[in-house]
């Protein structure tokens, strides 16, 4: 089963840690995630950019609504993902748990369903 760890962090966390402390963190998410790797779970793994490059988009009755970031009612955005493949919920579970992330972030496990074409 398919298994994705979303890592939740409050908007401002990058730019307010610094550059040696992200250097650092960094460093410990490539760790886990070449321990990942190694044991076969990970099927993919990503890091997002600042909401400041996204924009936001909404088509209604047919007429497009784009917002560009960063987004002001932002309090907090998908920093990046874990895409994993777990024979069960408590081993995605435990995973993130293991995740550094996990101890200045949110990570959200969330199990990949079906999509219909």
């Amino acid at each position: 089963m398919s298994y994705m760890l979303l890592i939740v962090e409050p908007p401002n966390q990058r730019v307010e840690r610094g550059e040696a402390a992200g250097r650092e963190v960094y460093d410990q998410m490539v760790r886990f995630a070449t321990g990942l790797k190694e044991r076969g779970k990970l099927l993919a793994v990503e890091s997002l950019t600042s909401q400041r490059d996204a924009v936001r988009v909404q088509v209604r009755n047919g007429q497009p609504k784009l917002v560009d970031g960063p987004f002001a009612e932002a309090k907090e955005m998908i920093g990046g993902f874990f895409l994993l493949n777990c024979e069960t919920r408590e081993e995605a579970v435990a995973i993130a748990q293991a995740c550094p992330a996990s101890s200045w972030c949110t990570v959200e496990v969330r199990k990949l369903g079906p999509c219909f074409m």
